[in-house]
């Protein structure tokens, strides 16, 4: 269960890198249908037994993403993997800077170092790419002026591209190294996927 179309990209690839295989994927319009389900797919996931991952974004819900999951789910069946990137799951993605760089045609030297400590990585994300040696890069990633949006109207289909290219795209065991919260994705998703 995820929030949108990244959130999907990005599960898809975290899950056949753990060794297991997606038989679904509920994509969903944002966070506050995945808050209003929960209680249902934990309950699913208790009576069924059935592996269940569910991926939020902290954005600014919470300091850290602890209280953020008791919040929503006390005692999540075993069978569930509620996990959440801290702030967004762009975090996970500036983490593997050496290919981020090289896809969006960026310095490498201006990734920022520690992801998950940015205030809003999305908007990070954008203004790196700003700075792209590349006119299609900054057209697709950034907004136009006066557009009253935060990215560019390609930023999704760029972005999942990056994410889902086998050979030059992200690889979130490289940037777990980088991004705490998705190192403790990758290791629940790893449990349920050897030991479900």
């Amino acid at each position: 269960m995820v929030e949108g179309p990244i959130d999907e990209a990005v599960m898809a690839v975290l899950v056949a890198a753990a060794g297991g295989v997606l038989t679904e994927i509920y994509k969903k319009n944002g966070k506050p249908a995945v808050r209003k389900g929960i209680r249902g797919y934990d309950q699913a996931a208790r009576t069924t037994g059935t592996p269940w991952v569910v991926l939020l974004d902290l954005d600014r819900d919470a300091d850290c993403a602890v209280p953020f999951c008791r919040e929503l789910l006390c005692d999540p069946a075993p069978t569930l993997c509620l996990r959440v990137a801290v702030r967004a799951v762009e975090a996970w993605l500036l983490a593997d800077a050496e290919r981020l760089a090289g896809w969006f045609r960026v310095s490498p030297g201006r990734i920022p170092p520690d992801p998950e400590a940015l205030p809003d990585p999305k908007r990070a994300f954008v203004d790196l790419c700003r700075r792209s040696r590349s006119s299609r890069i900054k057209a697709a990633m950034v907004p136009r002026p006066g557009s009253g949006r935060a990215v560019g109207a390609g930023y999704t289909n760029e972005v999942i591209d990056f994410v889902t290219d086998p050979q030059d795209g992200w690889r979130p065991g490289v940037a777990a190294g980088r991004a705490d919260s998705l190192r403790r994705a990758f290791g629940c998703i790893g449990r349920l996927v050897h030991n479900p």
